[in-house]
């Protein structure tokens, strides 16, 4: 199974969202400076280590921004730990107003 899909899983498991959109943005960070690699080595772009996460949830209700995003980097901690580089998370409670 792909990280993309654990991240998924993971999230409507836990969330049950009205609305999730998982996106892989690694590509756009093709050519930034590896961090991990020694030398000058960039990142090619490839895998999956660059997510933005779109959500609505009741669970959401209530919470700060921050907040949520601290929930949802508790469901997705082991993706963290194992090669999960950056997240950008939205997310919203239903009712709220979104950019997506």
């Amino acid at each position: 199974m792909s990280r993309q899909n654990r991240i998924e899983t993971r999230l409507t498991d836990h969330f049950q969202p009205e609305r999730l959109s998982v996106i892989n943005e690694s590509h756009l960070h093709a050519g930034h400076h590896n961090a991990d690699s020694e030398g000058d080595a960039t990142f090619d772009g490839a895998g999956e280590t660059h997510f933005r996460i779109r959500i609505v949830a009741a669970a959401f209700a209530d919470l700060s921004r921050v907040d949520r995003h601290r929930a949802v980097n508790a469901v997705l901690k082991d993706e963290l730990d194992s090669g999960l580089h950056a997240m950008a998370v939205e997310a919203s409670a239903p009712g709220e107003p979104t950019r997506w």
